[in-house]
């Protein structure tokens, strides 16, 4: 058994196939992966990485086994399931993971290719642990893989508790003793047992007090965006292909993006936090649906022609367009009066943070900081954006309280 001391849950013990599977090439390659990619350029302390994290999960995990009385060799594959979730992950997280899915098929939850040789498949294979059941719970698959990929996972207790501790918010704060113990299994459903609405309810708080404050602030979302241009460029030039980029490690990514030409000025900026600008920052209600659902190919398209009407380079204008806001957490499931119901029924909250996600998106068209007004005028034209202001912070006017749900 090895112990490891953790900055959020203090001591881990590790044993079993995962402390077989801690020291592979896979597993250890986390450390070499930032947890919030480039939030520490926004965060300075925010360095923590995929490896603690999933630590982390594996602790939580092996916690809310033992309280629901689930051992053996299935509680085995959880385990080894905790500690492998993360090993597809691209460099620097979820900020180029869409870039490079389109490209190999693979969202990092699909891990199945990564099981199958190697290290990882000869520690599964000592315990006598198929990879493809591994694979299964590491997507989500069965009644059990609800644990590590699911509305109440052990994934989103630990990272939503890391990421506050290391950025320093006070807004990511659960009681994860108290969530792994009123985890129940019912009907096949991974529920709260009764008396834990509020419990729920802290999760859903947690998430949507993180949002516009670390994973959407904006200058994590301009340097994500930059990161994004950087490596599809790294792409197009063939200066990698997706399949090499989805095996490197943050330190490789930075390295092949300083030594390739076409995209050495996109690694400068971002080694040196010279970071574009907003020339657009625009609310839900202002943006076209067409733009908030385009794919990535008309993205491209809209950068293109704002680039030309504004008559700069194209490689001056980044357009940012959020996925529609969603609360996955709002279907977690708890039991009230002995009924399992989802937590949207019964949570005013809900209802209240839904409204404060679509007021708190936002559109984002970035430029160095030289060309932001030419830039800004030009996306308004070709958006057919109509607004009081480019540059939208905090919406006007809305004054909402709790009473109105």
């Amino acid at each position: 058994m090895a112990t490891i001391k953790d900055s959020v849950h203090d001591h881990i013990a590790v044993e079993g196939v995962a402390e077989d599977l801690l020291d592979t090439p896979a597993v250890q390659r986390l450390r070499r992966i930032k947890q919030l990619g480039t939030a520490e350029l926004v965060y300075p302390s925010a360095n923590h990485t995929r490896f603690e994290h999933s630590l982390g999960v594996y602790h939580l995990a092996t916690r809310a086994l033992e309280h629901l009385g689930i051992g053996g060799q299935q509680a085995e594959r959880v385990r080894a399931a905790a500690i492998l979730h993360d090993i597809g992950h691209s460099p620097f997280s979820h900020n180029i993971e869409g870039l490079v899915a389109r490209r190999t098929g693979r969202m990092h939850d699909e891990v199945g290719d990564l099981l199958e040789s190697g290290e990882v498949a000869r520690a599964l294979a000592l315990h006598d642990i198929d990879p493809g059941r591994v694979a299964g719970l590491v997507a989500g698959e069965g009644e059990l893989g609800q644990l590590v990929s699911g509305e109440l996972d052990v994934d989103r207790m630990d990272y939503l508790v890391r990421d506050a501790h290391h950025t320093g918010v006070p807004y990511g704060t659960i009681d994860t003793g108290r969530f792994v113990r009123a985890l129940r299994f019912v009907g096949g459903d991974l529920v709260l047992a009764e008396g834990n609405v509020q419990t729920a309810e802290s999760l859903l708080l947690a998430r949507g007090l993180m949002n516009p404050v670390v994973y959407n602030h904006h200058v994590a979302r301009i340097s994500k965006a930059m990161l994004r241009r950087a490596t599809e460029t790294l792409l197009e030039a063939s200066a990698a292909t997706a399949e090499e980029v989805r095996r490197m490690d943050d330190r490789d990514l930075t390295v092949a993006l300083r030594e390739c030409a076409a995209t050495a000025e996109f690694a400068r900026a971002l080694d040196t936090r010279d970071l574009y600008k907003r020339a657009v920052w625009a609310e839900l209600a202002d943006v076209p649906d067409d733009i908030v659902d385009a794919d990535h190919e008309t993205v491209r398209e809209f950068e293109r022609d704002i680039a030309d009407h504004a008559g700069v380079d194209a490689d001056d204008v980044i357009l940012d367009v959020p996925s529609r806001p969603k609360m996955r957490e709002s279907t977690s499931r708890v039991v009230v009066n002995g009924e399992v119901r989802k937590l949207g029924s019964q949570s005013t909250l809900v209802k209240a943070l839904r409204r404060a996600g679509r007021e708190q998106w936002r559109l984002g068209v970035y430029a160095p900081d030289p060309l932001t007004d030419r830039v800004g005028g030009a996306a308004e034209n070709v958006l057919g954006l109509d607004l009081d202001a480019l540059v939208v912070d905090v919406q006007q006017g809305i004054n909402t309280t709790l009473d109105e749900f």
